[in-house]
């Protein structure tokens, strides 16, 4: 019902109201017909959105069900239509977003997934038109935003970063960038604390990825490390450099597994095999049989074959006098003789020679003598931003440098 009307107050002032006298007004007022209105919100029809993830387990039915569609129409066509087959069905991680009218029919869906490129996704449309259902599949670009985090550590690394809701991909970056001066596996302490800013790439306006790490700064045992990522020219490759300009990249690798858990350190240990207390003169990764193992850095290989306990083992030659050892593989994918780059796979991780299970032994020597894997990564060689692109770097080093200052008060302000 719509009522309108106008009303006024006047100042009586000092005169006596009991003199005046009140009478009340009633007016009849008719009720607007609604009927027009509710024919009008009748004509239009409700669509529905919903959002999920796709399973490699879904089928059609499985998939339409968890987004609310209830159309027979529809998982008919994606089971028989060779684009959603080949694009969706059996495929995960796809996320999805479905359009459905009040009677739970689809009206749209639309896939997006990440590749390997950083630059664009992939997505897939399924509509309802006047002629029916069709799929077609086309090529997006993401929209890259930046992200500031930060957490601290009670437990590990990781632990910490899945606190904070960091990505896997950047928790996995930042022990790379950070593994030549910090020993994840025994250097962390209680109460170190890290800030880390990175790219979130949106599909569509949705988060379907995270980019490479921008700036990041990790506070060990009371000491800083910073690092930023550089790039002179869109011509040429960058990399990760300390604010002082100095790159973080080292001759060496910090370890031969791209993704591990180191189980033991360089240090004394109580030998599983021959029951002994015994120097263990290397550093041992647990993986899972299969996983690649790479070389530390450049060289060639000096021996590839059976050597006893070591078992399956690869010997790379470096300069310097440096050799690094690879042992226990179920699998040698070098020759001797052969030249290898940094990174290159040289076979996988097995249990060969005296071993209790699947790991990787590995050892640093100079000039023969064994020497601690993470003090030889750390102490390598590294080169400094050109000379040319200096007055560049040392500008976005000053804004990185505050931008890490804010990150690390906010968080460890909130720490309890």
């Amino acid at each position: 019902m719509l009522v309108s009307g106008a009303f006024a107050v006047a100042g009586f002032g000092n005169l006596d109201q009991g003199t005046v006298t009140i009478r009340p007004l009633v007016e009849s007022v008719s009720n607007l017909s609604l009927d027009s209105q509710i024919n009008s919100l009748g004509k239009d029809k409700l669509r529905l959105y919903r959002t999920d993830t796709s399973r490699a387990t879904d089928t059609a039915e499985s998939m339409l069900s968890r987004l609310g569609v209830s159309d027979k129409t529809a998982a008919d066509f994606m089971r028989s239509h060779p684009l959603v087959r080949d694009s969706l069905l059996g495929k995960q991680a796809r996320l999805l977003q479905a359009e459905v009218d009040d009677d739970n029919h689809l009206l749209k869906l639309t896939a997006r997934w990440a590749t390997e490129s950083n630059e664009t996704f992939q997505r897939l449309v399924i509509e309802r038109t006047e002629q029916g259902l069709s799929a077609y599949r086309d090529t997006g670009e993401f929209k890259p935003s930046v992200r500031l985090s930060g957490g601290v550590i009670q437990t590990s690394l990781f632990a910490a970063t899945d606190e904070a809701r960091i990505p896997d991909s950047i928790a996995v970056q930042l022990a790379d960038i950070f593994s030549g001066d910090i020993d994840f596996h025994r250097a962390l302490r209680k109460g170190d604390h890290f800030s880390v800013s990175y790219e979130s790439l949106e599909a569509d306006g949705e988060v379907l990825k995270s980019g490479k790490v921008l700036s990041a700064e990790f506070v060990n045992k009371g000491k800083s490390h910073q690092a930023m990522w550089f790039q002179d020219s869109p011509q040429k490759p960058g990399g990760y450099y300390n604010l002082q300009g100095q790159s973080l990249r080292r001759t060496y690798l910090a370890s031969p597994l791209a993704f591990s858990r180191v189980s033991s350190g360089f240090s004394m240990r109580f030998h599983p095999i021959l029951q002994t207390w015994r120097a263990h003169l290397g550093v041992d990764y647990a993986a899972a049989k299969g996983t690649p193992v790479r070389s530390v850095g450049t060289g060639v290989v000096q021996s590839a074959g059976n050597m006893g306990g070591y078992g399956n083992a690869v010997v790379i030659k470096h300069n310097n006098g440096h050799t690094t050892l690879y042992a226990h593989l179920s699998k040698m994918l070098v020759k001797r003789g052969q030249s290898v780059a940094q990174g290159q796979t040289l076979g996988l991780v097995g249990a060969t020679g005296w071993a209790t299970g699947p790991h990787l032994h590995f050892e640093f020597r100079v000039n023969g003598a064994h020497k601690d894997p993470a003090m030889l990564a750390r102490q390598s060689e590294s080169t400094p931003v050109p000379v040319h692109a200096r007055d560049e770097f040392n500008r976005q080093a000053t804004q990185v440098a505050r931008q890490l200052a804010s990150v690390a008060v906010a968080f460890t302000d909130n720490t309890p």
